[in-house]
């Protein structure tokens, strides 16, 4: 269900129900232009008169607006962290779920129309992080949210809340970056390249408008997302739970007729790539996958001690997965031992990998309860 909010009149506030507003025409970093923006978001709780109670909550590069369950049926991506009397307490807190800009989950991205009706497809532009920041302050302007009492997020979402405290640093209190790093690493880089070269090889992508061709990449996405899914998780998580083991009752050795069955972690890999192939879109994929391995919050500002520098009097909260071998703990490390205030990172224990960040947020219960969230 979505609903479609106007400027200039009171939002309707609905908890977990996507929202659409316009936010006007955009200038991307890279120069890119597009006249007008649809930004959506998800909320939860009410805010007060001060309007000093909003929590922003960034998703992950095939995350979405919907955080938690609230007034809809399906649960959310953290249900077990946000919601009434819940670490994220939305019965004190208003939280703010927007999706990124160049998505595919309410805000305007490759899939939306130009003025004309076309579908941008190949002519969308070029999206950063900051992009991302910049369109997400002009929804806390419609919110009427000058400050944030905290900005938290994970992966993706982790980058995002920490070019928020560096961008606009007078407009959060208190960030908390999970499971991401300052900048991305170069086998970051590398994966990365390998999942939109897949996509872009698919003969069915047609350069990114392939939306009125009656077919759309999809072999290439799952490459993409197979690939993706195996740095989400550990070695020894994958080894647990499948081994050298054939799916039922394939033959991974093949057969005469040279037809080969699959192992189980293969069927696994195929599962999620259905899955992600029947929810999301191509560009959009390989827009907020470039936007991820572009992420460098020195970039333009004096390097990385001069940018952290700029978030001044925030309060940081650092996180990472101690099984991540995408975003290894050590990055977290470096982002907090480089923070003026040296935070502790905290962490959370989990044998899966980087997907731990989504899986085992609970772990941070306490730790938030008594810090950003007291």
């Amino acid at each position: 269900m979505t609903e479609q909010v106007r400027t200039g009149s009171t939002p309707v506030i609905r908890d977990g129900i996507l929202k659409c507003v316009p936010i006007g025409g955009y200038r991307f970093e890279t120069g890119g232009w597009l006249p007008e923006v649809m930004m959506g978001y998800e909320t939860w709780g009410t805010l007060n008169a001060e309007a000093s109670n909003a929590v922003l909550l960034l998703h992950a590069l095939t995350g979405d607006t919907h955080v938690s369950r609230g007034d809809s049926r399906e649960d959310g991506w953290w249900d077990g962290f946000v919601g009434p009397g819940k670490t994220i307490d939305t019965d004190r807190f208003f939280v703010v779920a927007p999706n990124m800009v160049g998505g595919c989950y309410g805000s305007t991205g490759p899939a939306s129309p130009d003025p004309d009706g076309r579908p941008w497809g190949s002519r969308f532009p070029f999206t950063a992080v900051r992009d991302s920041v910049r369109t997400e302050a002009r929804l806390a302007d419609f919110l009427g949210i000058t400050r944030w009492h905290a900005v938290v997020g994970g992966s993706l979402g982790g980058a995002r809340a920490l070019e928020w405290a560096i961008e606009f640093p007078e407009r959060v209190a208190r960030c908390a970056v999970i499971a991401a790093t300052a900048v991305a690493s170069a086998e970051q880089v590398a994966f990365g390249q390998i999942q939109t070269q897949a996509i872009r090889l698919d003969p069915a992508f047609r350069g990114g408008d392939y939306y009125t061709e009656g077919s759309a990449p999809v072999e290439g996405l799952g490459i993409a997302r197979r690939l993706a899914h195996i740095t989400y998780r550990s070695e020894p998580e994958l080894e647990i739970r499948f081994g050298h083991e054939g799916q039922g009752d394939e033959d991974p050795f093949g057969s005469s007729d040279a037809v080969r069955g699959r192992y189980q972690v293969e069927s696994y890999l195929d599962h999620q790539a259905g899955k992600l192939v029947g929810r999301f879109d191509a560009n959009s994929y390989i827009v907020l996958t470039e936007a991820l391995v572009g992420h460098d919050v020195g970039r333009g500002r004096g390097g990385l001690e001069a940018a952290l520098a700029r978030a001044g009097s925030v309060e940081f909260f650092v996180a990472a997965v101690d099984s991540d071998r995408l975003y290894v703990p050590g990055q977290s490390e470096r982002l907090a031992a480089a923070l003026a205030g040296k935070p502790q990172v905290h962490y959370i224990h989990s044998p899966i990998g980087h997907d731990g960040f989504l899986t085992d947020i609970e772990q941070l219960n306490q730790v938030l309860r008594a810090g950003l969230f007291a």
